[in-house]
């Protein structure tokens, strides 16, 4: 059986989005329709539901269409560009904090008259890997900090939030704590969901000998959407707050080992579809 149809089935957007985060920028931020259908072909994904996943993201604005030597296609938007940007730093980085690291607060007030921008400031400190310590209160790992005013600044957002580098924090309770202010449980139980589909992949990747170009460009960019959420939902906590079988380390090398084995014959396959 193909080890690819084993993966967990993704959205088709999820996966148009990996697929241009992966090889759209270094041709500039574009694909012409043609070779993003050929390539989501590969991934069982059929004509209807890539259009209509593009007219998706092309209302969410994450893609513009544009005709390149009369070659109808999609590039990038200037938005898309600078979130896939972060994005490399936390998918193909290994953040574990320190103790002696210190934390970042987030102290924010916003209007009741601006309803919606608190609800985006909340789930923006979220996606960055905050933990709410109460109202209008957010704590993540030091070395969020830098990415956070990074981001709520793009987002003219920084005008709401006020951040604080600590290291004095009571120590005492500290794991309990992380544990309330983080949903610790679910997600151990999305590093397990991971390690369950992509363990067994990987080492069958790595004691396959010939490489199916296409094959291999099936499974790095459906693990590499699967890995891409784990990043954002993991804070990256000092490990000795965390539990004993934390799985984000045993993940972390099962998504290496997938990456470097696929990474290149991935790309030979799509240079022969461009």
């Amino acid at each position: 059986m193909d080890t690819a149809l084993l993966a967990r089935p993704a959205q088709p957007r999820s996966l148009i989005v990996t697929i241009y985060g992966l090889y759209a920028r270094e041709a500039g931020g574009w694909l012409s329709v043609a070779a993003l259908i050929r390539l989501m072909a590969s991934l069982a994904i059929d004509e209807p539901a890539v259009r209509s996943a593009i007219s998706r993201l092309k209302r969410r604005g994450i893609l513009v269409a544009d005709r390149i030597d009369g070659a109808a296609g999609y590039g990038l938007s200037d938005q898309a560009k600078a979130i896939l940007a972060e994005g490399d730093r936390r998918i193909f980085g290994r953040r574990v904090g320190k103790p002696e690291d210190g934390w970042v607060l987030a102290v924010f007030s916003v209007p009741e008259t601006e309803r919606t921008r608190r609800h985006t400031l909340r789930s923006r400190l979220s996606w960055l890997g905050f933990g709410n310590v109460a109202p209008g209160v957010w704590i993540a790992p030091a070395h969020v900090a830098a990415e956070a005013r990074d981001t709520l600044g793009r987002l003219d957002l920084a005008v709401y939030v006020d951040l604080f580098t600590v290291h004095a924090i009571d120590a005492s309770n500290l794991s309990r704590d992380v544990a309330r202010w983080w949903d610790l449980e679910r997600i151990e139980a999305t590093y397990a969901e991971y390690l369950r589909h992509w363990r067994p992949i990987s080492h069958a990747w790595q004691h396959r000998g010939l490489i199916d170009a296409e094959l291999a460009f099936a499974d790095y960019v459906r693990t590499l959407t699967a890995w891409r959420r784990l990043p954002y939902l993991d804070p990256g906590l000092p490990a000795a707050l965390l539990p004993s079988d934390w799985q984000a380390a045993e993940a972390a090398e099962v998504f290496f080992a997938l990456h470097d084995r696929l990474r290149a014959p991935a790309h030979e396959f799509v240079e022969s579809v461009r």
